[in-house]
């Protein structure tokens, strides 16, 4: 998977952080609705969210940055209350970057330098490889995690857990666009990722359990 991309370079402190992000337009929208995380994403945003996906799965030293609070929602959205719309960040827990730190890291991000990024097409593993019974094993640690900050929402973990949930991604370049017709009595398509352990309905700080990604096809983002 290639994906056009600009690098930045921040200093924090003594240290300096490598931001990446998409070259082009970010085709996606996320909201938190409180009970959940709800992502809308038509078909270039889908194989965008795939693409940088894999990026972060092997970038261990780089925050990947998606920007999109701007992006509107589908029309005929229903949500309860006033949903809050957010940027997402993906990044590996190893680095232990401070989130409280990043409204003054986003600020300063300038135009940044342009790259070309290429992922394998089989970065993520098939489905019958991966062990899902280890994952509900007390001693697992290749969960993801969410933090929100700064109207951002933080998706954290390990290489095997980008990869893995990496493959359930997949399915919104692979079935979602002929998913309706296949099966023309289904209301949407979408791809559920939750942080784990599952023992807690509710992850740090508040932040709601699961992340709902709708692939909306005949939307496009504004």
């Amino acid at each position: 998977m290639e994906q056009r991309v600009r690098v930045h370079k921040v200093r924090l402190g003594g240290e300096e952080v490598r931001v990446i992000r998409s070259a082009a337009p970010t085709r996606l929208a996320l909201r938190d609705d409180r009970r959940w995380l709800s992502m809308y994403a038509d078909r270039a945003g889908a194989e965008q969210l795939v693409a940088l996906w894999a990026l972060a799965a092997r970038s261990a030293r780089s925050l990947v940055y998606l920007p999109m609070r701007a992006n509107p929602a589908p029309d005929g959205i229903a949500s309860d209350g006033e949903p809050v719309a957010l940027d997402l960040v993906l990044v590996h827990h190893s680095p232990q970057f401070p989130t409280a730190s990043w409204k003054d890291v986003r600020a300063r991000l300038g135009v940044g330098r342009p790259h070309t990024t290429a992922t394998p097409d089989d970065d993520f593993p098939d489905e019958t490889a991966i062990d899902y019974e280890r994952w509900h094993h007390p001693t697992y640690r290749d969960h993801l995690g969410f933090t929100i900050a700064a109207h951002t929402l933080f998706v954290t973990g390990s290489p095997t857990a980008f990869r893995e949930q990496g493959t359930a991604l997949r399915a919104l370049t692979d079935e979602a666009p002929s998913h309706l017709h296949r099966h023309p009595n289904a209301t949407h398509f979408c791809v559920e990722l939750a942080p784990g352990p599952w023992s807690r309905p509710q992850h740090r700080r508040n932040v709601p359990g699961n992340l709902h990604i709708q692939y909306a096809g005949a939307w496009r983002v504004r």
